[in-house]
């Protein structure tokens, strides 16, 4: 899948490194934001601020809208948030049996020009922010797969999956596997290992900084996630606001 993001600040690379108590293969991820997050998130996505990013954001080849249209179409819904998962450096280290971490919340939107888009809020401190929009609806169309379960990125290789107790589902994008796919946590744990176990915190890789690294995430209130889709990004300036723009596929 292929996704344009228009990110309002430019996040760090890095692996969080919270190593947890060992527990069972079927560990619930880390971070699940309670009722009060997804309260909090649902004012953020709809405060004038996020409303007018909406309105202005315009991402590569889509039409431009008129700024009277613009400003009755653009809107989040924050009805229906996604909870999107990561895998952590522990978990992929073999240190850990908790899966994964919280990534973002995604909300459903429409851009000022009715592209369909999607607002990603984090935490920040005691609060929540807003702090990327990208294109299309992806995390909203993969969660009506996932049942009981839990909707995990692997970002770096733009996979998607359902995490179900022990079992993973292939949703798309997988190298190791087809769509529809299911492999126990411990096979995919391996193919983690495959693909990263050589670029964790500590590696060669990230001590020289290859590709940015994946050092562990910076000290400090706000939890900085594994986000290599900075990488390449490229910067304008918007509004006077920096806005990182990257393509995905859909």
């Amino acid at each position: 899948m292929k996704r344009t993001f228009l990110g309002a600040t430019i996040l760090a690379l890095g692996l969080s490194l919270a190593l947890g108590g060992q527990a069972s293969a079927a560990d619930a991820p880390s971070g699940a934001p309670t009722a009060a997050d997804l309260a909090a998130v649902s004012t953020v996505v709809t405060s004038g601020a996020t409303t007018q990013r909406l309105a202005k954001a315009q991402f590569p080849g889509a039409a431009k809208a008129d700024t009277a249209v613009a400003a009755r179409t653009a809107k989040a819904d924050p009805r229906t948030p996604v909870v999107v998962y990561q895998p952590t450096a522990a978990f992929i280290a073999g240190t850990s049996s908790v899966p994964a971490e919280l990534a973002y919340v995604a909300t459903p939107a429409t851009l000022g020009n009715g592209d369909a888009a999607t607002v990603w809020s984090q935490r920040e401190g005691s609060g929540w922010s807003v702090y990327n929009v990208a294109s299309g609806d992806v995390e909203k169309r993969l969660a009506a797969q996932v049942g009981k379960g839990y909707l995990l990125s692997e970002p770096q290789a733009g996979a998607w999956y359902a995490v179900d107790g022990d079992t993973v589902t292939v949703l798309d994008g997988s190298s190791v596997a087809k769509t529809g796919e299911r492999m126990t946590l411990a096979a995919y744990r391996e193919a983690l290992q495959s693909r990263y176990g050589d670029k964790l915190p500590g590696s060669t890789y990230d001590r020289t900084g290859a590709a940015g690294g994946y050092g562990a995430a910076p000290v400090g209130d706000t939890e900085v996630p594994w986000w290599p889709y900075a990488l390449g990004a490229v910067f304008l300036a918007a509004a006077g606001t920096a806005v990182t723009l990257r393509l995905r596929k859909q």
